[in-house]
Formats: C-alpha cells, sequence, structure tokens
C-alpha cells in the first residue's frame, strides 16, 4: 500500500510516515516529524521538527502543527485552525525550543475550523473544539468548547453528536455517566 507524497511537497530528512499516510499538495513535513499510519495531511501544511503524530489523524488544509504540539490517534484539525508554542514570543528574543510550551491533542478529539488552541494546554479524549472558537484551558474528555474564550457548553458522544441531558446519545445510543464533572461511558 505505501504512502503518497505529492510532488509539491517537501518531506525533510529523519521523517517518519507511516503506511497508507497522504500528503497532499504544498505541504513540508519538517526533520524528526513522526506521523502515523493512515492519515491525510491536507494541503499547504506545514509539520514542524519533531512534532508526533499517531494514527488516523486527519489534518484539513493550511494547518501548522508546531514544534511542542502532539496529536493523539484519530484527531481531527479543520481547516485553517492554528496551534502556538510560546506564549510571549518576542522577535528580537526568541527562547528556541527550550520556551515552547506543550500541547497535547487526545484521542479522537476534533477541532474545527479557524479555531485556535493556546499553547501549554491538552484537549481531552473525545473533544470536540467548535470553529472560531479560542481554547485558553485544558479541555475535558467529550466536553463541547465554543466561543472566544472557549467555554464547555456541553458534552459529545464518541460519535460526534451533542448529548442531551440524559447524557443518552440519540444517533448511536451509547449512554454515559457524569462523576466528579468528569463524563465516562457506561458499559
Amino acid at each position: 500500500m505505501g504512502n503518497f507524497v505529492h510532488v509539491s511537497s517537501y518531506v525533510d530528512e529523519n521523517v517518519t510516515l507511516g503506511e497508507g499516510t497522504k500528503v497532499w499538495h504544498f505541504s513540508h513535513i519538517q526533520k524528526g516529524a513522526c506521523i502515523g499510519e493512515n492519515c491525510s495531511i491536507g494541503q499547504n501544511v506545514n509539520i514542524s521538527n519533531n512534532v508526533v503524530i499517531g494514527n488516523g489523524v486527519k489534518i484539513q488544509n493550511n494547518v501548522s502543527v508546531y514544534e511542542g504540539v502532539e496529536l493523539e490517534d484519530y484527531v481531527f484539525c479543520g481547516p485553517s485552525m492554528v496551534f502556538t508554542n510560546d506564549l510571549t514570543p518576542r522577535s528580537k528574543y526568541p527562547k528556541g525550543t527550550d520556551g515552547y510550551k506543550q500541547t497535547l491533542v487526545k484521542y479522537g478529539a476534533s477541532i474545527g475550523a479557524n479555531a485556535t488552541i493556546v499553547c501549554g494546554n491538552t484537549i481531552g479524549r473525545w473533544a470536540m473544539v467548535a470553529s472560531g472558537a479560542v481554547v485558553t484551558i485544558d479541555v475535558p474528555d467529550y466536553a463541547l468548547m465554543v466561543g472566544v474564550p472557549a467555554r464547555q457548553k456541553g458534552w459529545v458522544c464518541e460519535c460526534g453528536h451533542v448529548l442531551a441531558a440524559d447524557l443518552i446519545c440519540n444517533e448511536c445510543r451509547r449512554e454515559y455517566t457524569l462523576s466528579n464533572e468528569k463524563l465516562f461511558e457506561r458499559k
């Protein structure tokens, strides 16, 4: 099966591209990046040095994944969403990699188009960040985050549908329970 890299894209040395991963037009994968299997890297995407990306990740057009950002398996990054890696950047006083704040996007989380994730925060498993939201705090598992700055507006199911008050998904029928302000799937 292999992987696919469009001829207009650049993949530096010492990059790992997993089986079945596709890198589309005008993208750049920088030295030391490790991208898992069956990922889709859209047009005009930059993956910086030493970034780790899991399996099944979809990064839509015009996204830069900067050093210090880690994406676990099945993360979705919508078109033109933004990651940062420095809380107080100055052109005259660059900090380098030691000054970067770490950002972790956990398994199955989705980030909408034009959202911004301020560095130093964690996006929980299966969380959903709405288009245009600006995340400045950690996001709980399954949380629906909206607005500027982003605030939790509810909960979402693993399948992506917003949960009703009874915490049962109207689409796939998964059931959840809330304990100590954390959502868990009932087994």
